[in-house]
């Protein structure tokens, strides 16, 4: 297990105002990547791999929602090829990985083919815990709490991972001043 750099990953899905229409299911359409150096705290780096759906199409509330269409996505890798991406170009299997809450995970492990190796960090969990929060808060809300800036567009992948890994930094660089 290497621990120079952790993979802060946030996944966006095909996802509809309510229930999925009939025989669809939500599948990754965007992982985002972002290296933290655990010893500089500094990120590394922003990716985003556009996955192509095989068993749902984008909604406009998706689509609303990530700012990702049904073209865009339709242009991206397959689930498998951006796994394997995954272990080839970041090593995913080697490396600690993180997320905000177990969403992205748990929606891995539905789609099968798990990229990663066994350590996972739950940020957000994290994050309540170290501020003694009462709950869980989402990512905009704890961003504001750290005085950090949102950057990017919320619900894109690659932005929301920059975001994560800055108050994942945070947590483990805290200021001295």
């Amino acid at each position: 297990m290497k621990l120079d750099r952790v993979l802060v990953v946030d996944v966006e899905a095909t996802c509809w105002a309510g229930e999925p229409p009939a025989g669809q299911v939500s599948e990754i359409i965007e992982i985002g990547v972002c290296e933290l150096d655990v010893e500089s705290g500094e990120r590394v780096g922003k990716h985003s791999v556009l996955v192509r759906p095989e068993r749902s199409t984008v909604s406009e509330f998706c689509t609303s929602l990530t700012t990702l269409t049904a073209e865009q996505v339709a242009g991206g890798v397959t689930y498998a090829e951006a796994c394997r991406l995954l272990r080839k170009d970041f090593g995913s299997r080697d490396r600690v990985w993180a997320s905000y809450g177990d969403y992205d995970r748990k929606q891995f492990e539905r789609q099968g083919s798990y990229p990663f190796g066994p350590r996972h960090v739950n940020v957000k969990t994290l994050f309540a815990l170290s501020r003694r929060l009462p709950r869980e808060v989402g990512l905009d809300a704890a961003l504001r709490i750290a005085g950090l800036p949102l950057e990017g567009t919320h619900h894109r992948g690659d932005d929301d991972a920059w975001n994560i890994a800055a108050l994942f930094a945070g947590m483990l660089f805290p200021s001295t001043g």
